[in-house]
């Protein structure tokens, strides 16, 4: 098939996959907002609507074995290909993240934990995630391991968070009746802290196959 036919295939599927990863960082917004805000409408409507990214996400994987299969491409476009198709997967699983930070606020007990925010934390993975796409995007192989420096002080801030909870609780003492609603709401903070840990994650992964992609560096791969 024509060289130029190949070329704008993998164009489109770049700029394809950096849509789809804009919407999911969005999607992240989205549900860090709404858990912040206690607001179970936006957060159900970020929940629900996840199989919207799990075809366009089937779509782009179908696209790149299509591309490897009909062109068998070599050197540097074979590694656009390659480190798109792992891109996609970190891109689906943040949304994922995403759909488990909306469904947290659906189940959420109402001021059973004092005003403990974790939209410092959403802010730093949120950064991180639109570093790591716009690095792909633009082939940017400085920014890939500014992302991956970054990773650093997300994690130490989760660890953290931790710390913040236990000496707000220690300050609390939960009306009658109000303990298992407390140690619900617990959890749930603990795991959307965990998750946004693991959306900064998948930034480094995005960031480390960008840069395989530009480079073809295994120096972020781990």
């Amino acid at each position: 098939m024509p060289r130029d036919a190949f070329e704008d295939r993998l164009t489109r599927l770049r700029a394809d996959v950096a849509a789809l990863g804009t919407d999911v960082v969005g999607r992240l917004d989205r549900a860090t907002t709404a858990y912040e805000r206690r607001d179970p409408d936006v957060g159900r409507a970020v929940a629900t609507t996840d199989d919207a990214v799990n075809e366009r996400y089937l779509a782009l994987e179908r696209e790149c074995i299509d591309l490897l299969a009909l062109y068998q491409p070599v050197a540097s476009d074979l590694r656009v290909v390659v480190a798109s198709f792992k891109i996609l997967t970190d891109v689906e699983r943040v949304a994922d993240l995403a759909a488990n930070l909306g469904g947290y606020v659906e189940a959420m007990e109402s001021d059973t934990i004092p005003n403990v925010p974790i939209a410092d934390i959403a802010d730093m993975a949120l950064a991180q995630l639109d570093g790591a796409l716009t690095a792909y995007e633009d082939g940017d192989a400085e920014r890939c391991r500014e992302v991956a420096a970054a990773d650093t002080d997300l994690d130490q801030r989760c660890g953290a968070a931790a710390d913040d909870l236990v000496r707000t609780l220690a300050r609390h003492s939960p009306a009658d009746g109000d303990t298992e609603a407390l140690l619900a709401d617990t959890k749930r903070y603990l795991l959307a802290v965990r998750d946004l840990e693991r959306a900064g994650d998948h930034a480094v992964n995005v960031a480390a196959r960008t840069l395989y992609m530009v480079e073809g560096s295994h120096e972020l791969v781990y």
